[in-house]
C-alpha cells in the first residue's frame, strides 16, 4: 500500500559513497599559492540528496539499487584517475604521463571539491533525467569530501 499524498511535506532521501569506496583519486590547484599546487590525492566521499513531493510505488523517492551505473560513472571518474583541469599549464605533461602508461588521464574543467561537486551534480542530474526519475525526483545537493574536515557542495538556488 502506497502512502496517501500529503501537500504539505517534501520527502529527502540522501545516498553516500563513503570514503571506503575507492574514489582514490589525484589532482592539483595550480592556480594555488599553497601546497595544494602539488599533486595530492584523497579517498573522496561523495553524498547526493534528493527531494520529491510524492513517492514512487514502493515509497521510495529513488530506488538505490538503480543508481550502479551511476556509481559506476563515480569511479570510471575519479577511482585511481589523475584529474587535471583543461587550462592547467603542465596539461602536456600529464598527456606524456598518460602515454607513457604512468596515469589514467581525466580532463575537467576545474579541480577541487566545489568543481567535482559541480561535475557529479551536473551529471546525476542528467542521470535522473534520463532514467525516468524527474520530474518527480529533484537532485538538490551533491557534497565532495576529501577527509572527515574538508568538504564543499553544489545545491539548487
Amino acid at each position: 500500500m502506497s502512502l496517501s499524498p500529503r501537500p504539505d511535506i517534501v520527502y529527502g532521501s540522501t545516498k553516500t559513497y563513503m570514503h571506503s569506496v575507492g574514489l582514490s583519486c589525484c589532482f592539483r590547484q595550480w592556480r594555488a599559492q599553497s601546497h595544494c599546487r602539488f599533486l595530492h590525492g584523497y579517498s573522496l566521499r561523495v553524498r547526493a540528496v534528493f527531494e520529491s513531493d510524492e513517492l514512487d510505488i514502493r515509497n521510495w523517492i529513488v530506488d538505490f539499487g538503480s543508481l550502479k551505473s551511476f556509481k559506476g560513472w563515480l569511479e570510471d571518474t575519479f577511482d585511481h584517475k589523475t584529474l587535471v583541469a583543461a587550462d592547467d599549464p603542465e596539461f602536456a605533461m600529464f598527456k606524456v604521463l598518460e602515454q607513457e602508461g604512468l596515469i589514467q588521464l581525466r580532463v575537467v574543467e576545474a579541480t577541487g571539491c566545489e568543481a567535482f561537486a559541480r561535475l557529479i551534480f551536473e551529471y546525476l542530474k542528467a542521470w535522473l533525467q534520463d532514467n525516468g526519475y524527474c520530474p518527480r525526483v529533484r537532485l538538490t545537493t551533491v557534497e565532495v569530501s576529501e577527509h572527515e574536515g574538508n568538504s564543499a557542495f553544489v545545491r539548487l538556488q
